[in-house]
């Protein structure tokens, strides 16, 4: 529960707006201007961490389960915009999940929420999902024909030193027996060193 104290007709809040911390509080404004009541009182370590240019710190920011019912738009705003950038975590995803918001908050939301789209590196990876590399050490996960020649690898074969295919990422090179082949990523495991 927020302590709040009126003076004057406004109310002063006496703990952070966020995480409910009681100590040093500041005053943050959520981005864009022109909402109304864009100001909250923030605790130091929250505006610390509000300031920070990377992806929040999900160990952080775990209040916003709570944080993000709040009655100021300003906090549901600001939790909305923090759970999104932290949606790869399951407490976010189901916390954002079950957070409404109206039309004009989400649109206020969305206004000052910019993410930097990355392409994602084309990375290939075996079976299991383990990144792989030029030079690895792989094993087959099943037996495979291998078309256009008499050559026929068992599963549990070891290939060694695998080249990667530079515009096909479901795809490594190998030698088996001394013939190179093209395998499939999907039907090997990297070798654990």
């Amino acid at each position: 529960m927020m302590n709040i104290t009126l003076n004057a007709g406004s109310p002063e809040i006496n703990t952070c707006e966020l995480c409910q911390s009681a100590s040093e509080l500041t005053v943050y404004t959520v981005s864009p201007a022109g909402y109304a009541a864009n100001n909250i009182n923030v605790c130091l370590g929250c505006k610390s961490e509000l300031a920070k240019p990377e992806k929040p710190d999900n160990r952080y920011w775990r209040f916003l389960a709570e944080a993000m019912w709040s009655d100021v738009p300003a906090v549901q705003v600001l939790s909305w915009r923090i759970l999104s950038l932290l949606k790869d975590e399951d407490w976010a995803a189901g916390c954002l999940e079950i957070l409404y918001l109206e039309d004009d908050l989400l649109a206020w939301a969305k206004a000052g929420f910019t993410v930097e789209a990355e392409e994602p590196a084309e990375v290939h990876r075996d079976s299991l999902g383990n990144e792989l590399q030029h030079g690895d050490t792989v094993i087959l996960t099943r037996s495979l024909d291998v078309k256009g020649s008499s050559l026929n690898p068992r599963m549990g074969t070891v290939v060694k030193n695998i080249r990667l295919v530079s515009d096909n990422t479901d795809q490594i090179e190998g030698k088996i027996d001394g013939q190179t082949i093209v395998i499939l990523t999907k039907y090997l495991r990297r070798q654990k060193n």
